[in-house]
């Protein structure tokens, strides 16, 4: 008991001390040491350890290779997935457990999607490097440095001595080019900044360690690297028709969207999900309707979200709103017996404010362990700190709290660090954003908005997540420009112009694949229709089913599902499940 005690008195003088460096927020509950209780636990299944050696060696080549993204590079990676899959075929299927057959087929799907993603990117690859014809040269001296091969420091002078002419040569061309499609342009940037890193890269290596090496080399690389600049400087020049437009990453097309939704184990067309968020927009539509009569606004739903919006704090106010909104969530749940929240899960999130500029792509809060609020703050202008204000309000702000922290993202990321963590590598945002906007919907049915006002804040979301879908699957179409999707977010949801850019900012800026966005409304209706299987038919308690749910790990639904009815499964097993009953008929209909 005495080692015990000291112990615990280190880990708190040592906590204090941590925080004392980084103060945190107000506490989210009144702090006491959490209660430790393992209860049930898992150990995974007998394919895990096949799972873990292939990150495992996915990491190690990731870290080896001079250049992921080279021709070299690019045919490693499909050799690499290659022979996985011939491994992973060589597992007898039959003599696996349920789990390790599920494991199976998800390691399968993973393959499967990462060398299809190859053979997409390929031609696109090709594409910028037929700018950079030179780039070959470099790619060549950063593989004899990862292979260690011996030098010759003159021949080297003499071989980046014509580099710099050849990038001269290219330059000279390059400024008789016309402009062209602004993803050929980024590929072809890229690829230049690419070798001029690499270049360096090698340079650095021998630099200043190898003094024959700095003799020959150092003024050569000095005139290659200037060479370079000036490349990379007219390819922005002649090859962007509108430098000032925002960079954003191309649509990938029908055939890319496909590809991405087998990945996914979504068996619906791009079209039938449109028209999905079509029929769920409608829905949403009659509610604000009924919302807005009983604040007294008649069947005008936008003049009542206007004024939600204006139901916001004072400046200051916002993190204790936030705290306030995070404790109802936890208490609502747990009253209602809708899920197991550990001590040490209630007892941890902490909250941030985030910074005017990243507010710039994230008008609103994002979140898990630690919620990171948007709220104006004094370097704004007048009207962005009105439109933020706006943006969110308290009635917006209470289904964002509990989307982010409990039940949302923070319960999903203290679940699945303990419960089959090797399973992230299937991760999913049809998972982790449905599984969020999932309990907006089931608390929606269960009475949680208890006003109007409440009412509007948590409809503005789901339309928001219907017209995800249509303005991100209309743009990776290629049906829909950027500025027809801020004005359908502007119009069709009630969105700030402000808010509405940065949503359209974030979906196409690089920073999330092609189907995140589509993810939330589609991942929340496979998550609803199975609960509609499993709770409503009296098959599994409610709790049950969502601790199952989170336990289970970061999966695609349909496997989900597969696991919870007990599917018979095969090597070739193929996602069938139309979770949407009707759509076909409907898109028929419109065709």
């Amino acid at each position: 008991m005495a080692i015990r005690s000291t112990l615990l008195a280190l880990a708190l003088l040592a906590a204090a001390a941590a925080m004392s460096q980084n103060p945190p927020m107000a506490s989210p509950i009144p702090h006491e040491v959490p209660k430790v209780d393992l209860g049930e636990w898992t150990r995974g299944s007998d394919l895990q350890p096949v799972v873990e050696r292939f990150v495992a060696d996915r990491n190690l080549l990731r870290r080896s290779l001079a250049i992921s993204g080279s021709p070299q590079g690019r045919a490693t990676w499909k050799t690499f997935y290659s022979q996985w899959q011939k491994e992973l075929a060589k597992v007898p299927f039959a003599k696996l457990t349920f789990d390790g057959q599920v494991d199976y087929l998800l390691l399968k799907n993973h393959l499967a999607r990462e060398a299809r993603q190859g053979e997409l990117t390929e031609p696109k690859a090709k594409e910028g490097e037929k700018w950079v014809p030179f780039a070959q040269t470099i790619w060549d001296l950063r593989e004899k440095l990862r292979s260690m091969e011996k030098i010759e420091p003159e021949k080297l002078a003499t071989e980046i001595t014509a580099l710099e002419k050849t990038i001269a040569a290219e330059t000279a061309k390059v400024d008789k080019a016309k402009p062209v499609d602004r993803g050929q342009a980024n590929r072809a940037i890229q690829t230049a900044t690419t070798a001029k890193e690499e270049l360096k890269e090698w340079f650095d290596f021998y630099n200043g360690y190898d003094p024959m090496f700095t003799w020959w080399v150092a003024e050569p690389y000095k005139r290659a690297d200037a060479a370079l600049d000036a490349f990379i400087a007219k390819l922005k020049e002649k090859l962007i028709a509108n430098p000032k437009e925002e960079e954003r990453v191309p649509p990938i097309g029908a055939e890319g969207l496909q590809a991405d939704l087998t990945a996914e184990m979504i068996v619906y067309s791009a079209a039938e999900l449109v028209e999905i968020a079509n029929k769920e927009y409608a829905w949403c539509e009659a509610e604000a309707k009924k919302a807005s009569r009983a604040l007294g606004f008649g069947d005008d739903w936008h003049k009542a979200m206007e004024h939600v919006k204006g139901l916001h704090v004072a400046p200051g106010e916002q993190p204790e709103m936030i705290r306030e909104m995070a404790i109802e969530a936890i208490d609502y749940l747990e009253k209602r017996d809708l899920l197991t929240i550990p001590d040490l899960a209630k007892q941890t999130w902490r909250m941030t404010m985030m910074s005017p500029e990243r507010q710039r792509t994230s008008p609103f809060f994002l979140g898990g362990e630690v919620i990171m609020v948007s709220f104006p703050t004094n370097t704004m202008t007048h009207e962005e700190k009105l439109m933020s204000m706006r943006g969110n309000n308290r009635h917006f702000a209470r289904a964002t709290v509990h989307h982010e922290l409990i039940p949302g993202h923070h319960m999903q990321g203290f679940m699945t660090a303990r419960y089959r963590p090797y399973r992230g590598l299937f991760n999913t945002p049809f998972w982790v954003e449905g599984w969020a906007l999932y309990w907006e919907m089931l608390l929606w049915e269960m009475g949680f908005p208890a006003t109007p006002e409440n009412k509007m804040g948590m409809l503005f979301w789901r339309m928001h997540r219907c017209a995800r879908i249509i303005f991100s699957l209309s743009y990776h179409l290629g049906t829909m420009t950027p500025e027809q999707c801020v004005d359908l977010l502007v119009e069709k949801v009630r969105h700030e112009r402000s808010t509405a850019e940065a949503e359209v900012r974030r979906s196409f800026n690089g920073s999330y694949p092609p189907l995140y966005q589509a993810a939330y409304m589609l991942g929340a209706l496979q998550i609803w229709r199975m609960r509609e299987e499993l709770v409503e038919s009296g098959k599994m308690k409610e709790k049950e089913f969502h601790d199952a749910l989170l336990k289970e790990g970061p999966i695609p639904i349909e496997m989900m599902r597969a696991i919870f009815t007990k599917q018979k499964l095969s090597p070739d097993w193929q996602p069938s499940w139309r979770f949407y009953p009707g759509i076909e008929k409907s898109v028929a209909k419109k065709k």
